[in-house]
């Protein structure tokens, strides 16, 4: 079967052992230019609080620094933690940047707080929950539409521009929310799948048309670590094991590099949730990504794949996702 299907880039800006967040910006700002060469449609960043690995806590700031260093890739957001921030900013950051960048900014939303909750204590001084989100998403939209005569509050700049909305999740809140509202749904499959398969079908069948889309269209989060062989692939996979591990051990620190017996780092129940959890990953050579890659995409039919790849070497990274760009290629 065909593989073409848009291909997109996740970046968390990872921190490695060794290395400090100015060079995470460095290698993120490279990986986009690689990526931008190699056909992904966009290049989205998450937001993450409090976790030494991921430097991408400053996620518009970042967007206008890697927006600034591509010319063709979109650039966006996966996503936006809408329960810490008030709607009106947000829209006021990607009206600025959709402005400085038109036609290539992303907003994607969600409604964790992106860490843990002493964490989210120190974001949200006026917490209300995240049960406030559908309200605040509708209340942002309202700022991107044409200002209206007396409107009292209008976000400047934003009001008027065309900033795509996502919604992102990893339940079926967000599958429901994305269909009513009939917005663009992105799914977290890459770590939390078990309601993957729920949450599309649901999605695209209580979908309602909107201004903003007119059917429905859903990206699938999958990891892709790719190397020139099997083996090395699945060494550079201990990484992201290794990093899930440490996070359910309350020790989430910066990322590991590969070790070469992931058997004896964790124990049965470790490796029974990381499987789970990983459980969207193609690892292997250029033949065995291209087998994964159709078999996912044969069997969930997403619009388009959003790629996440939590690989220590940089130079290993550009590589894996070379190889995967070529695999959806072919």
């Amino acid at each position: 079967m065909s593989l073409s299907i848009p291909y997109s880039v996740l970046d968390l800006s990872p921190v490695c052992e060794g290395s400090t967040p100015a060079q995470a910006f460095a290698n993120s700002l490279d990986l986009a230019r690689h990526a931008e060469a190699q056909g992904y449609t966009r290049y989205w960043l998450a937001e993450h609080h409090n976790m030494p690995g991921i430097a991408s806590a400053a996620t518009s700031v970042l967007i206008g620094h890697i927006a600034g260093g591509t010319s063709t890739i979109r650039v966006g957001s996966g996503g936006i933690m809408l329960p810490n921030h008030a709607p009106l900013q947000v829209a006021e950051q990607f009206g600025t940047l959709a402005s400085l960048y038109p036609g290539r900014i992303d907003l994607g939303l969600g409604r964790a707080p992106g860490t843990d909750q002493p964490t989210a204590r120190a974001l949200r001084r006026y917490f209300d929950s995240a049960d406030q989100f559908p309200a605040d998403v509708n209340e942002l939209l309202r700022y991107f539409n044409p200002v209206q005569p007396g409107q009292l509050v209008q976000a400047v700049p934003g009001g008027g521009l065309e900033v795509p909305v996502w919604l992102l999740g990893s339940s079926l809140f967000s599958a429901q929310l994305a269909a009513s509202m009939g917005l663009p749904f992105a799914f977290a499959s890459h770590f939390a799948p078990d309601a993957m398969d729920q949450a599309l079908a649901l999605y695209h069948r209580d979908f309602r048309r909107s201004a903003r889309l007119q059917q429905p269209y859903a990206i699938l989060g999958v990891n892709v670590i790719a190397a020139d062989t099997d083996e090395e692939a699945r060494r550079l996979f201990t990484t992201a094991q290794q990093s899930f591990v440490n996070l359910r051990r309350g020790r989430p620190g910066l990322i590991p590099a590969p070790i070469e017996d992931i058997e004896a780092f964790w124990e049965p129940h470790e490796k029974a949730g990381v499987e789970r959890a990983l459980a969207c990953s193609v690892v292997g050579g250029p033949d065995t990504v291209k087998r994964g890659l159709a078999e996912f995409i044969q069997r969930h039919r997403p619009d388009e794949l959003i790629i996440a790849a939590n690989i220590y070497d940089h130079a290993a990274r550009k590589h894996s996702y070379t190889l995967a760009a070529e695999a959806l290629r072919g």
